[in-house]
């Protein structure tokens, strides 16, 4: 598996706690920024993460931002993107389940590095289980391939 990962000026300490996740796990990863605490525009960090990921370049991507909402309505700009809002280990584990989720957001104001670890681990290491499930999501790929 291979996965980017990214976050805002308001994202940092979480990013820096899933990377240290994805090496002990040993997951490669490619971290595509910030390095600062300055404040940045966090489409300019999710947007190349979501590309990256839709064009199969990464299995996963993972953002941060102070609230996970800014980068997950970014990323789901992208066609081919369904990036999971995520801050509880149920959600985690069902948006990998039943919606194939391939990018993982997350806020740092919302949650604490602990849970965020736990959240991430659940979803990296769970699958979509299709069935009843793979036509809910074909339903959102037919609507991207003929209106985006």
């Amino acid at each position: 598996m291979k996965v980017a990962i990214a976050s805002d000026h308001g994202g940092i300490n979480i990013r820096e706690e899933i990377k240290s996740l994805l090496e002990e796990l040993s997951i490669e990863y490619v971290d595509f920024g910030c390095e600062c605490k300055t404040s940045v525009d966090y489409p300019d960090y999710a947007l190349p993460v979501a590309e990256k990921v839709a064009k199969g370049e990464f299995d996963k991507g993972i953002l941060i931002c102070g609230t996970g909402i800014g980068m997950s309505i970014a990323a789901n700009k992208v066609k081919g993107i369904r990036c999971a809002l995520v801050h509880d280990t149920f959600s985690a584990k069902a948006t990998r389940e039943h919606n194939d989720s391939n990018i993982l957001a997350m806020g740092e104001r919302v949650i604490g590095p602990g849970l965020a670890r736990d959240i991430a681990k659940i979803w990296l290491s769970t699958d979509f289980e299709g069935g009843r499930h793979e036509n809910r999501v074909g339903k959102i790929t037919k609507y991207e391939a003929e209106h985006i």
